[in-house]
């Protein structure tokens, strides 16, 4: 019996993954493939693009191999990757040089001169108070220009990781939405492509290297192409559709697709994902970003640069042979507030709502009474009230959410994901799948199949909620004077670490 299946890809930093869903959201298999990443110089992180291709053909081909169905029962496939990892293409789509990943941040220069402008592009960030990163497209193209003159003047197309293998897949040159809203600086309902940004940065040809045409997620981009069939294993004409950056398709597949809904997509960093029925822009507040998700919806951001991070760098101190589930269960054990132990869990910096990536890492109100349980606890801690101060700046500014959906690393402890839920005050979500971005690409795959009329009604047939943890308000009105506490040492160590 035939089965009609959809295809999600991930394209993530290691690697590739693949998945085969059925149209309940059902996973029928995985099939991953890695890929290198070079680091030329300090700060400098490189992918080469035919690496990605080599992937996505072996991923998808294992992936329908294990998935024991047919080529031909596959309707659909759409791609997520990483956002912001930069290509130079010539007139023929072949890459010109490596591409600089999202990583990579040796346009820091680049990038304060485009945030000098003081363009009105500016504005989807803090409120114009930026910042301008330097994973962005913008200043990566320009440090091309500025550093590989003789590369920039020989593309003919300077896209993401995205773009190009749609092009592949395709033949079609589209960019996503998605992509571009949330760090191109395009205004889907507020002039569009950024020129006059461009021009005042000394870039203002950028443009015409950009792809024509923008297709927001779920769009239909063509028939895949014979030579692409031929390479993915499936047949010629099968239906590629538009996806965008990784964590806004988590998103779509943990079924944040509703107004006041948020995502919380944790790992080495935490990423809080919302969506509202208006514009709101503040200090401390990424976006929003009009349509980048859902028709008719604004996207919030806004993120923790080290969370899960931290929670390794403390295992790594202990030794290896500490189990994570010991180091929960002595955190467990320890009372709310960790006996006035306080962690500021900005190691990698700030990324909102100071927005300072100068900030660094403390632990504060250590006494001899501390032992390792009350260190981790703190730690754990910490990170839920980053989330809380970042929900509570959104809040000021106009967006209100009222429950977190939660994918990644938290969702392996029960402790921590219940100290989330009591800090915050909001209930946590959690899905079946674990490959969220995958099951959101096969979403958007889906809908560009006609199987759904729009992703809300993909998300209601194939994200399955499995269990939800409420938050104890009586630990939430417990942790009110540690969280206090929490707020004061930004302010308090600024000047220090």
């Amino acid at each position: 019996m035939a089965h009609r299946c959809v295809i999600g890809v991930d394209g993530g930093t290691e690697g590739l993954r693949a998945g085969v869903f059925d149209l309940s959201g059902r996973a029928l298999a995985f099939a991953s493939t890695p890929y290198p990443t070079a680091f030329p110089r300090p700060g400098w992180a490189e992918q080469s693009p035919m690496d990605w291709w080599a992937a996505l053909g072996e991923s998808v081909r294992k992936a329908v191999q294990a998935a024991g169905i047919a080529a031909s029962d596959v309707i659909a496939l759409a791609v997520d990757t990483t956002c912001c990892s930069v290509v130079a293409l010539d007139a023929r789509g072949e890459p010109l040089r490596p591409s600089l990943i999202w990583m990579d941040v040796r346009s820091q220069a680049q990038a304060q001169a485009v945030g000098a402008t003081g363009d009105a592009a500016l504005c989807l960030n803090s409120g114009g108070r930026g910042p301008v990163s330097a994973e962005w497209m913008i200043p990566k193209a320009l440090w091309l220009k500025e550093n590989e003159a003789a590369t920039y003047d020989a593309a003919h197309m300077i896209c993401e990781y995205q773009d190009y293998l749609n092009l592949r897949l395709t033949g079609r040159w589209v960019a996503s939405l998605n992509n571009v809203s949330v760090r191109w600086h395009y205004r889907a309902r507020d002039g569009g492509w950024p020129a006059g940004l461009c021009a005042r940065a000394g870039i203002q040809e950028l443009q015409q290297k950009w792809p024509e045409q923008v297709l927001a997620p779920g769009e239909v981009i063509g028939p895949l192409a014979a030579d692409a069939a031929a390479h993915l294993g499936l047949p010629d004409g099968t239906c590629v559709v538009q996806g965008g950056s990784d964590a806004s398709v988590a998103m779509i597949g943990l079924g944040v697709v509703e107004a006041g809904a948020m995502a919380l997509i944790t790992g080495s960093s935490h990423l809080q994902l919302g969506l509202s029925g208006q514009t709101l822009h503040g200090p401390g507040i990424w976006g929003s970003y009009a349509d980048a998700v859902i028709p008719g919806l604004h996207m919030v951001e806004g993120g923790q640069t080290s969370t899960g991070s931290v929670v390794n760098w403390f295992r790594r101190l202990l030794g290896e042979g500490v189990p994570y589930a010991q180091l929960d269960h002595e955190a467990a054990v320890v009372a709310i507030g960790s006996e006035g132990l306080l962690v500021q869990d900005h190691f990698q910096g700030n990324r909102t709502p100071h927005t300072d990536p100068l900030s660094r890492g403390a632990i504060a109100g250590l006494t001899l009474r501390h032992g390792r349980g009350h260190l981790f606890r703190a730690i754990l801690e910490s990170v839920a009230f980053g989330t809380r101060l970042i929900l509570e700046n959104q809040r000021k500014h106009g967006f209100d959410a009222r429950e977190l959906t939660v994918s990644g690393g938290v969702t392996k402890s029960d402790l921590w994901l219940q100290i989330h839920a009591d800090v915050t005050g909001l209930p946590l979500r959690l899905t079946r799948t674990g490959e969220a971005a995958c099951l959101g690409s096969a979403m958007l795959a889906a809908v560009g199949a006609g199987e759904f009329a729009a992703i809300q009604e993909a998300a209601g047939a194939m994200a399955e909620v499995i269990r939800i943890i409420e938050p104890d308000m009586a630990a939430h009105a417990r942790y009110a004077g540690t969280y206090e506490r929490y707020c004061t040492l930004y302010p308090a160590l600024r000047t220090v670490v």
